[in-house]
Parts: C-alpha cells; sequence; structure tokens
C-alpha cells in the first residue's frame, strides 16, 4: 500500500510534489510546537499559521516560541521549512519560464475554439493577420509553420504551433476540431508545383481528421485546382492568375484597379465580400440590379456563376437563381 502511495506520488509534477511536501511539514511543525506550548499556541491552527510564516521568512512575530523545546522546533523549522518553501517558488518560476519558452518555440497545445488556422507563413499571412485584428479585435488565429523557430509575431490573439500542417499531431494541438476555418497559403520556398502538391497533400491531412471544416487553400498552378477541389477546398485562391490580372489591368487601365483594390484594403468601413442576390432580382438584367444594391449603399460590382466570375458584365446581362453577387459594401 505505502508503495502505490509513493508510486501515485512521483508521478505528480515537481511543483504539486514540493506544494504538497510543504504543506505536510507546515502542518507537522503546527502540531508539534501546539504539544510543546499549548499557552503559547492555543490551536493547531496558530501552531500552522507560525510554522508557515517561520517557513517562509516573514516572521511576523506574533507567535513566539518561549520554551527551550519550542525553540528548537522553530530552529529545526527553519533549516528544513525555509529549503522546502525555496525549493517549491523556485520550481514555480522555472514552470513558468519553461511554458512561457515552450509558448514563444510554439509547442504548446492550443484550447481555444471558434478559431481560423493559418498555415505556412509569410506576407500573406501578416497583411491577413493585420486585417482580421483590424475587422475583429477578439478574433483567434492559430499560425502552423515548420519554418519558424519562435513566434514571428507579438500579439494576444495568435497562437503559434512549430510543425508540419500535414501531420495529425500538429493538427490537433492547433485544435482542429474545434476551429472555424483553414487558410493555406503556398509555400514559397518551394517551387510552384511542389508548393501544389504540399498544398494538396495538407487538404487531405485536414479533411481526414475534420472533414466539415471550411478549407481556403492558395494553388499556384492551374492544373492543380481540380486535384486541390478533390482534395477538399471549399474555396481555391489562384494567386498567379489573379496577379497576372491585377498587372494586367493595371497596363491597361493606368492603375485603376490597383487603386480600387488599395481603396478596399485601407479602408475601415468598406469591405469586398459575396452574397446571394436578394429577392427580387433573380431575373432582372445586370443593371436593374446595380441600381438596387446602390439604394441599400452597395455597389455590385461583378456576378459569380458556378466556377466562373463576370466583373461588370454588360447591362442585358441578367441574373440568375444560384448566382452570387459580388459586391462592395459599408
Amino acid at each position: 500500500m505505502i508503495h502505490h502511495w509513493l508510486a501515485k506520488f512521483l508521478r505528480l509534477h515537481v511543483v504539486v510534489r514540493i506544494f504538497l511536501l510543504a504543506s505536510f511539514i507546515m502542518i507537522i511543525f503546527g502540531n508539534i510546537i501546539h504539544l510543546i506550548e499549548p499557552n503559547t499556541f492555543p490551536t493547531v491552527f496558530d501552531g500552522i499559521w507560525w510554522a508557515v510564516v517561520t517557513a517562509a521568512t516573514i516572521g511576523y512575530g506574533d507567535y513566539v516560541p518561549e520554551t527551550f523545546a519550542g525553540r528548537i522546533t522553530g530552529i529545526i523549522l527553519m533549516l528544513v521549512g525555509i529549503a522546502i518553501v525555496s525549493a517549491y517558488f523556485v520550481s514555480l518560476a522555472t514552470v513558468a519560464v519553461t511554458m512561457q519558452a515552450a509558448y514563444i518555440e510554439g509547442k504548446l497545445f492550443f484550447k481555444g475554439n471558434q478559431h481560423m488556422i493559418i498555415i505556412g507563413w509569410n506576407e500573406r499571412s501578416r497583411e491577413l493577420i493585420s486585417s482580421m485584428s483590424k475587422k475583429d479585435p477578439s478574433k483567434k488565429v492559430v499560425l502552423i509553420d515548420e519554418t519558424l523557430e519562435t513566434m514571428p509575431i507579438e500579439h494576444k490573439n495568435v497562437h503559434f504551433i512549430k510543425g508540419r500542417a500535414n501531420l495529425d499531431e500538429i493538427l490537433l494541438k492547433a485544435n482542429i476540431h474545434k476551429a472555424h476555418c483553414v487558410v493555406i497559403t503556398a509555400d514559397q520556398n518551394k517551387n510552384e508545383l511542389d508548393a501544389d502538391m504540399n498544398t494538396i497533400i495538407t487538404l487531405l491531412a485536414i479533411k481526414g481528421i475534420q472533414p466539415t471544416i471550411r478549407c481556403i487553400a492558395e494553388i499556384l498552378t492551374s492544373e492543380q485546382v481540380d486535384n486541390a477541389r478533390r482534395a477538399g477546398a471549399d474555396e481555391i485562391i489562384e494567386s498567379n492568375i489573379l496577379t497576372s490580372s491585377l498587372i494586367l489591368n493595371s497596363l491597361e487601365s493606368h492603375s485603376t484597379m490597383a487603386s480600387i483594390l488599395n481603396l478596399i484594403r485601407d479602408s475601415d468601413t468598406q469591405h469586398l465580400l459575396i452574397c446571394e442576390p436578394v429577392e427580387g432580382i433573380v431575373g432582372k438584367p445586370f443593371y436593374e440590379a446595380c441600381n438596387l444594391f446602390f439604394k441599400r449603399n452597395k455597389m455590385l460590382v461583378g456576378i459569380k456563376r458556378g466556377e466562373k466570375t463576370h466583373v461588370n458584365p454588360p447591362q442585358e446581362f441578367v441574373i440568375q437563381k444560384d448566382d452570387l453577387a459580388l459586391v462592395i459594401t459599408k
């Protein structure tokens, strides 16, 4: 029986073990001093109070042993108790420092929920985190990256996890079961095909653990778009095509498109979003839909129909039932 309890005690964390040992010593010495000097220490609690104050080197002086035996007991308590209490505080400080180091180095589990997981650290990730913090300061973000040694950004709502996002243990560390969505950015350290293959493998790992979670994936090569969709991507961002289109539009329209995008990015009140057409718009031409959105302080800039997006289509373009509207709104 003794060996059983001793084994359970030794399995406890070192801070808990030292705390229990210190508490046991305070109780023992409190009882001893109460038995030796019952007039000076009327109750056991008075004795325990004296033992704690003495071992902590506070020394209030409200209770002081008066007999030779009591003072010898006090000396023994100082030699034993002070060492135990000091060891407890040293262990507590060591644990705090170790936990802080583990947090910075991305070794700790994330225990929150309804958070966003961003995979890969780059300028796009930095900008996304910055924009998210401005839009919703309380939004929790978990950043997963295998190349970083320490947390790259100091933000109270950003939790860093070091590791490969296609490993189950890393995804579980990020608490993927309770996450709101996942954004996978392309690895710029790899060539385009390898980066896309890594994204697809990561998608398979994520959907294998949490099939219903929303995944937004950045794909660099057009031929891998279908594979990414088969792997479970809910939204696919073809960044190379978007960049090329932006450059082309800038060349042809003297940076008009870039100016619009900068306006949307820098504004605190306007956002580019996708929403379903409101009741009564289906079957009407595009220009009538524009007028309706305008009356509601919204600007209709395009229509997403299936896999194709029609930006500023002809005025006779007719809105269909399953279309989505690209709207700039306040």
